[in-house]
């Protein structure tokens, strides 16, 4: 009953890390294994007056940096912190791994060492977007920049079990992102994976626009991971722009200043919402084994909330029903 998590992802590397699983270890019975440079582990450990032996630490002399390129950063490290963690897995030392390392070297070391599903011909990335009656899961988010008609099918498929299981809908809502709601609006592969998705056996509700999505009148919304991918970056760039504008604008006279502090409890329960530290990381689903990525710019609040997703996935038995799903489509 272990969770994997790679000490060396995210942009503040390890401090995050050590703190968020810290705060995951009171809340979940499951050890937490740390991996990484050992050395530079325990002497941050000592830094915040945490004792090192409160998590094993697993020496991994090598890790994949943001700014390599994930297949050439992997072959020249072959034992690179993520490598290590999710050979731990396949091994079976560990249910889960969780890094918010390089997306791509977790996508390759991932599929290098644990492989597809049997019948999954791509791995998408999810992301669980927040909406007005809910939660929405969107997928791909960037693992897939270019995509075919039955690969979009897949992806409804895993992220129809995923929403069942994580946000706990019976028969999730799926939506095909597009630039109108009607049939026969959208490019090519829009157009052609339509025809599909009305065809399997998902609950396939028709095209939908970001407004569908964000009114939450779909559980599942899938695309192609370079739709996804500035989908969004945009929503985080908007909502942070928003933000902005308002604290400065509240923040700009005596008046204001005491309508924002009348306001703040409405401003709190906003930023509960928005906030990507809530969820914090994404399962590479797909994978023959769990594999969730978060973003590098993690916070420990954000270690920890992958941490217990991971858990949730976990206890969930997604994977299996990952297999089951997809050979029964086959």
């Amino acid at each position: 009953m272990t969770i994997i998590l790679d000490a060396m992802g995210s942009d503040n590397y390890p401090t995050p890390e050590i703190l968020g699983a810290v705060e995951a270890k009171k809340i979940l019975s499951e050890e937490i294994v740390l991996v990484g440079d050992t050395n530079l582990i325990v002497k941050e450990m000592e830094k915040l007056s945490i004792d090192p032996d409160t998590f094993m630490i697993v020496h991994a002399p090598d890790m994949v940096e943001m700014s390599e390129k994930p297949v050439e950063a992997a072959r020249k490290k072959p034992n690179n912190s993520m490598a290590v963690g999710i050979r731990m897995v396949k091994e079976g030392k560990g249910r889960s791994f969780v890094t918010a390392g390089n997306t791509g070297g977790a996508m390759f070391n991932g599929i290098r060492v644990l492989g597809r599903i049997k019948g999954v011909q791509r791995s998408p990335l999810s992301v669980i977007f927040p909406t007005r009656k809910g939660k929405c899961i969107v997928l791909d988010i960037g693992a897939n920049a270019d995509c075919r008609p039955d690969f979009l099918v897949q992806f409804a498929i895993m992220g129809s079990i995923y929403a069942s299981i994580i946000n706990g809908i019976k028969e999730p809502r799926v939506g095909l992102l597009s630039n109108g709601e009607e049939a026969g609006k959208g490019n090519q592969l829009v157009k052609d994976s339509y025809k599909l998705l009305e065809k399997s056996s998902v609950n396939f509700v028709g095209n939908v626009e970001p407004k569908e999505l964000f009114a939450g009148d779909v559980d599942v919304v899938v695309t192609d991971g370079f739709t996804g991918n500035v989908l969004v970056k945009g929503s985080e760039a908007i909502s942070k722009f928003l933000i902005d504008v308002l604290k400065e604008s509240l923040m700009g006279s005596f008046r204001t200043k005491i309508g924002a502090l009348l306001a703040k409890p409405a401003f709190n329960k906003l930023k509960s919402i928005i906030d990507p530290s809530e969820v914090g990381a994404a399962p590479l689903l797909g994978l023959d084994g769990l594999v969730l990525v978060g973003h590098g710019r993690s916070d420990a609040k954000a270690i920890t909330s992958s941490l217990v997703l991971a858990h949730k996935a976990a206890e969930s038995n997604l994977i299996q029903k990952m297999h089951d799903e997809i050979k029964a489509s086959m």
